[in-house]
């Protein structure tokens, strides 16, 4: 093997999660399974158009009161699998707590550049929280949520979403085991499906267009990811501190990549009890 080629495998790894666990299928199974249970047992819009793509809808889980917060999730898979049909595993405990729930959908790579499925996350979000999406409640407040990609695309959004920021609509974000500077994935095995150049993996990365602040957020980390991801983390929280974001940095003891996104409204977990602390209490 050439030392580009070690290199090459050396980094795949390091973006790789499912390196660090030997039970990937049991998770990937649970959302689904999880998701399922939630559409079929829990009140829900499915289907909601949130922008004029087909693939801009969202599957809506309302709180009894149509004016209760709104957390908004969107889903990880690398920008090129998994859907919002995996994506409502959380609703149940969101409902529990009074808070309605939407699972996003978005378009995926190959067929989508990243560029492109950026701009269009970006857009639903935007109609969401300014109303034009047509929601059946109308929320008081508006919370954001992400999961690996997913993280990546909505600290894109906020990123992008000036006069949703200076308006306040978006009152918080909650970041799981996000990339945020895409430029070393163009040399891993992610990046056979998004086919990024340096100037889309640079346009493309939060790290490098942080503002001088974003609302309130989440950025949460298991403790058992590979070294990529928690250097990841730790120099997003570092960049949004440094703009004066207030930020609860969370790498939680006992989780690493997969199980993590199931302790998101659960408030006996500590990312469960932070997320809530700040929808229920609102602030």
């Amino acid at each position: 093997m050439t030392a580009p080629d070690t290199a090459r495998t050396g980094l795949d790894r390091e973006y790789s999660p499912s390196s660090r666990v030997t039970d990937l299928d049991v998770h990937l199974a649970r959302y689904a399974t999880d998701s399922a249970r939630a559409r079929a047992d829990l009140p829900v819009h499915l289907d909601v158009s949130c922008g004029p793509l087909p693939e801009q809808r969202l599957d809506l889980f309302p709180a009894p009161d149509p004016h209760a917060p709104l957390f908004v999730f969107v889903h990880g898979g690398y920008w090129q699998e998994l859907s919002k049909s995996e994506a409502a595993f959380a609703a149940r405990d969101f409902l529990a707590a009074g808070i309605s729930f939407a699972a996003l959908g978005y378009g995926l790579a190959p067929r989508h550049r990243l560029r492109a499925i950026t701009a269009a996350v970006g857009d639903s979000l935007r109609r969401i929280c300014t109303g034009r999406a047509q929601l059946p409640i109308a929320p008081r407040a508006v919370h954001l949520g992400g999961h690996s990609a997913g993280a990546h695309l909505v600290a894109s959004t906020l990123l992008d979403a000036d006069a949703l920021r200076l308006s306040g609509t978006i009152t918080s974000a909650t970041l799981i085991s996000g990339v945020y500077d895409l430029e070393p994935l163009r040399h891993t095995y992610v990046n056979d499906a998004l086919g990024m150049d340096a100037d889309e993996a640079r346009d493309c990365s939060p790290l490098h267009r942080m503002p001088t602040r974003l609302p309130r957020l989440v950025v949460a980390l298991g403790e058992d990811e590979t070294d990529a991801f928690t250097a990841q983390h730790h120099q997003f929280v570092g960049a949004a501190r440094e703009g004066g974001t207030e930020v609860t940095d969370l790498v939680v003891p006992g989780r690493h990549h997969f199980d993590l996104p199931f302790d998101l409204a659960d408030p006996d977990t500590v990312l469960g009890a932070a997320v809530l602390g700040i929808l229920c209490n609102g602030h």
